[in-house]
């Protein structure tokens, strides 16, 4: 079939016939016709035969909430954050922490508290390695700026997340921090695992059939936001991790993964009051000025869990 022809029947599709024009939505008319378009195209450049066309309806019926992680699996959620920089470059907007990926498991309503928390619940105290990380917010003068937000999420050592997990207590190794006078954040937690799209689930599936593997390295998640900044989506990697360069969700960037240190020195072990030795991060986050609020990034309007 000639592509004339394909966007022809893609217009009749979805314009031919309009029982309700007051309630038609012209952005989304626009972006329908446009996938619809290439769908019907990719069928017919690639022979996609009607068996393979209904398996494929078939499993996205079955997709469900692993959308959020076969999102990230095929680079969709890397390619915004690619998209969201050119969108700020164009418009004059460079500099501060590098972007990355929010993933699929962040959850609203986390405890607040002012400079220090502590993210775990302590039912990692036998197997997991303590982590203490702390840092400084700047802004895009480099001055420290009191009160900004640093929302912190991530994996336990097993590689899963409260919420997620139903064993884990309630937003366990999740916390909002208010950054103190000198605009410095810290917190207590555990050294996460990465973790792996569920074994046989629909994602896996994918990428099974694609040769490639659903692993991600640990890492831990932030959203760091101050008045009158543009909020920073990012996440950090831990150094070492088998899969540091070679995340399924190509979430992994230069300048985000910071040393990690291994104190055992007896003084700083007492000080903290542990008897073995813990892990320690330094990171600092650098934010910009939300002067060009039109442009896309900023806030990201998504489906998020609530607690």
């Amino acid at each position: 079939m000639e592509r004339s022809q394909i966007e022809k029947l893609a217009t009749q599709f979805v314009k031919g016939k309009i029982d309700f024009p007051e309630q038609v939505n012209p952005r989304i008319q626009e972006i329908t016709l446009r996938l619809l378009t290439d769908l019907m195209q990719a069928i017919n450049d690639l022979n996609i035969t009607a068996s393979e066309y209904w398996s494929g309806v078939s499993y996205i019926g079955d997709l469900g909430k692993e959308a959020g992680l076969l999102s990230p699996g095929l680079g969709l959620d890397h390619f915004m954050d690619l998209m969201i920089e050119e969108d700020m470059k164009a418009a004059g907007i460079e500099g501060g922490t590098i972007r990355t990926i929010e993933g699929p498991l962040y959850v609203e309503g986390a405890p607040e508290t002012k400079g220090f928390a502590r993210l775990d619940d302590g039912t990692d105290d036998d197997t997991g390695t303590v982590l203490f990380m702390q840092g400084t917010v700047y802004d895009d003068d480099n001055k420290p700026v009191p009160n900004a937000k640093v929302e912190v999420w991530h994996a336990n050592s097993l590689g899963n997340y409260s919420f997620f997990d139903e064993s884990q207590s309630a937003f366990n190794l999740r916390r909002s921090i208010i950054t103190d006078e000198n605009g410095q954040y810290a917190f207590r937690s555990i050294v996460p695992l990465g973790y792996s799209v569920p074994p046989g689930g629909m994602t896996d599936k994918v990428l099974s059939a694609l040769g490639r593997h659903g692993h991600r390295p640990a890492h831990i998640h932030f959203f760091a936001s101050a008045d009158g900044m543009r909020k920073l989506t990012t996440q950090i990697n831990i150094d070492g991790d088998e899969y540091l360069w070679d995340d399924f969700a190509f979430a992994s960037r230069e300048g985000l993964v910071p040393e990690l240190t291994m104190v055992d020195d007896a003084d700083k072990l007492a000080e903290k009051e542990l008897d073995k030795p813990y892990a320690s991060i330094d990171f600092d986050f650098h934010l910009l000025k939300d002067t060009h609020k039109e442009v896309q990034g900023s806030e990201v309007e998504r489906r998020r869990a609530q607690g």
